[in-house]
């Protein structure tokens, strides 16, 4: 990823924005676990239309306290990792899986089309262009999401008493250099942190 073509980060702001408007669409609880998916468990557009129930779910078939990504779902042979659910997520997912009823097939995608089958990877990338289009945020993409939710992750894990391999895992990248690349920097941080020394 060249670092000049890097998607936006997303404020708090923004982020509020882009629920708002999702309440408002025609699948507004699929909508919103999408985009929860990508904002609060930094999943990849593959991950996000390859994620399927039995992913999120427990053996007693209600949605578990995280996420088991298999490999077959991610990018690679080792993309496959546990992403511990946000409760914001938790609870999209939960509204989404009473929703679906019997659509919610252990085997079947979270996210679905009008038809009712999974989303392509391409039609996630194109439905995060689309939605970052209509609300004119310039420079968001599908992994806006990923790097806001990795970002903000590595400015507070050593608060929880995690480090950078803690974010590394999460984003299920191989190598810690990767992740480096998705952290915005923060002169104002970089200031308080000289301070600091």
């Amino acid at each position: 990823m060249a670092l000049g073509k890097q998607a936006k980060i997303l404020s708090d702001k923004q982020v509020r924005a882009i629920l708002g408007e999702l309440e408002n669409r025609r699948y507004p609880a699929r909508d919103r676990t999408m985009f929860l998916l990508s904002i609060r468990a930094g999943m990849r557009a593959i991950e996000i239309a390859r994620v399927t129930w039995s992913m999120v779910t427990d053996a007693e078939g209600n949605i578990a306290d995280a996420i088991a990504l298999e490999n077959k779902a991610s990018k690679g042979k080792r993309g496959g990792r546990i992403i511990p659910l946000h409760p914001e997520l938790k609870m999209a997912l939960i509204a989404l899986h009473r929703e679906r009823g019997e659509e919610a097939r252990s085997n079947l995608p979270v996210i679905f089309s009008e038809r009712g089958r999974g989303l392509s990877p391409g039609a996630v990338t194109v439905w995060f262009f689309r939605l970052y289009a209509g609300l004119n945020m310039v420079g968001c993409s599908s992994h806006s999401g990923r790097r806001t939710f990795l970002t903000k992750a590595a400015r507070r894990v050593s608060e929880v008493g995690g480090s950078l391999r803690d974010v590394q895992q999460l984003a299920g990248h191989a190598n810690l250099a990767t992740t480096a690349l998705y952290i915005a920097t923060d002169q104002d941080a970089q200031r308080k942190l000289v301070a600091l020394v």
